[in-house]
């Protein structure tokens, strides 16, 4: 191989062993600025994208023992990939592909897992980090609130209670 090649393969190489997650996706179709919106969308998703050429992604996928992901390879291929949460990456790409009907999602790897095209779908629809955190903390909440709820019910009732004696008292006199 050519050492540009090589060097082209070795960089591949270390984004896909830098990345917790990568998308593979047929992007045919889009344009300059669809392209460039795309990549400016997933840049706030601390993601990016890479066209790669199938031939130096079958090498290198050779070597770091992923054959598996071989056989998505047809047609062009773009590579989605990053450190931060898929879910967001998979959300961008749904609602870009909504948008354009591109690019086509073939499958994914996500922590050495190979992910489906309907895997990266159903990511999309999951609700976002901090949407599960605010449901967590809800959820946590929740016994807390309902027990002062009840504790204050009870001081209301050993208030009232005092005020009937109270007005018994006074109407005794």
């Amino acid at each position: 191989m050519r050492p540009e090649k090589e060097a082209i393969a070795q960089e591949l190489k270390e984004k896909i062993e830098g990345s917790s997650f990568f998308i593979l996706a047929d992007y045919q179709g889009l344009d300059v600025l669809q392209t460039e919106d795309l990549r400016g969308k997933l840049g706030q998703a601390d993601a990016r994208m890479m066209v790669i050429r199938n031939r130096q992604f079958q090498h290198v996928i050779k070597e770091l023992d992923l054959e598996d992901l071989g056989g998505s390879l047809n047609g062009p291929t773009a590579m989605f990939y990053g450190s931060g949460d898929l879910v967001e990456t998979s959300k961008v790409l749904r609602s870009f592909a909504r948008e354009t009907e591109k690019p086509v999602v073939k499958l994914g790897l996500l922590d050495g897992r190979i992910i489906s095209a309907d895997d990266v779908n159903e990511l999309a629809m999951l609700p976002s980090l901090d949407q599960l955190r605010g449901m967590l903390a809800g959820t946590l909440a929740a016994p807390m609130t309902q027990m002062v709820g009840v504790l204050n019910q009870k001081l209301a009732s050993l208030v009232y209670v005092l005020k009937a004696v109270e007005e018994k008292k006074s109407k005794g006199e």
